[in-house]
């Protein structure tokens, strides 16, 4: 009993920003904006920055692109293991989104993978390349940030995924410094 009350808790707040971002209209530009963000989170984004990475002819090239990939792939095991474990339903599969009617690409919502993806890359590389790291991180927030709009994630799913994302990419890059 008192880790369902704990669990309802935390969750309250989370439940309360879903309904209201499920019920918001917004302008045509974000609805636009947030649609071509979660499409590039779909892992064409980050798979054009490994080939124009490689590409380069920088010497830390593949060092960067072997603590991205690294970051990726172990945050793809992780996200894929705590769905499968937490069981959390998606926003879009407890109430209808007014504006968007996307597919949800698994079943259940925590953590959020498109944001452990996004962070894992844009930290690593980041790392790399300090100058590129405000442009990687502004793709990797509107990514998480399309995630909660579209209504695919609970804002908890993508700060627990931006997080992890963000440590995984920062440990590769440590890895391969």
């Amino acid at each position: 009993m008192i880790v369902s009350r704990a669990v309802s808790t935390l969750s309250s707040p989370d439940y309360k920003l879903m309904r209201r971002v499920n019920r918001w209209r917004p302008p045509r530009w974000i609805r636009w904006w947030m649609l071509a963000a979660t499409r590039a989170g779909d892992g064409w984004l980050w798979a054009a920055c490994g080939v124009a990475l490689l590409a380069s002819d920088d010497l830390a090239r593949h060092a960067a692109f072997a603590a991205a990939a690294l970051a990726v792939t172990i945050g793809i095991l992780v996200f894929r293991f705590l769905k499968k474990v937490v069981a959390r339903q998606r926003p879009c599969n407890l109430e209808p989104h007014c504006w968007a009617a996307l597919l949800p690409p698994d079943q259940f919502s925590f953590p959020s993978g498109h944001s452990i993806t996004a962070f894992a890359v844009a930290v690593s590389i980041g790392m790399f390349y300090p100058p590129l790291l405000p442009g990687l991180v502004f793709c990797a927030s509107s990514i998480a940030l399309s995630r909660i709009l579209l209504g695919m994630h609970f804002l908890s799913d993508v700060v627990a995924g931006s997080a992890l994302g963000a440590a995984l990419g920062y440990l590769a890059s440590r890895l391969f410094a």
